[in-house]
């Protein structure tokens, strides 16, 4: 099976919705933040192997704390993993921190700061011009 194939695709997606639910809805363990998501699975080609990207909303010590809650309850997860999926192997799974979404939320927010500061320029740039129509206009 080549790494790209529909079928690899497919499981790729397959495990990674059963992840997020069991992680959200399953896993007790406090150490693990609510607001973690699974972002994306590569799960190999002979389904030994799992690396899931997560993704945590909060500080460093919250994420830190999540990695570790996941990384112990990961035998949990792997065999509630077999119950829903039938799949010949399942895989063993290594989590992997996600940082994509907390950059976009950062350049999202820069690029709004630097629209907010060109619309602010504009239109000191536009109170300025009709400044100057009014002394034209008053001379003449």
């Amino acid at each position: 099976m080549r790494k790209n194939s529909i079928k690899n695709t497919r499981i790729n997606g397959e495990v990674q919705k059963e992840l997020s639910v069991i992680i959200s809805m399953e896993v007790k363990d406090p150490r693990i933040n609510p607001m973690t998501s699974v972002v994306a699975v590569e799960v190999t080609p002979d389904l030994k192997y799992a690396k899931a990207y997560i993704s945590v909303l909060g500080d460093e010590e919250s994420k830190k704390s999540t990695y570790e809650g996941l990384t112990k309850a990961s035998s949990f997860i792997r065999s509630q993993l077999a119950k829903r999926l039938n799949l010949r192997n399942t895989p063993e799974l290594s989590f992997v921190m996600d940082q994509s979404i907390e950059y976009g939320v950062s350049m999202s927010k820069k690029i709004d700061d630097v629209n907010k500061a060109s619309n602010k320029s504009e239109e000191d740039a536009s109170d300025v011009a009709e400044g100057d129509e009014a002394e034209n206009g008053e001379e003449n």
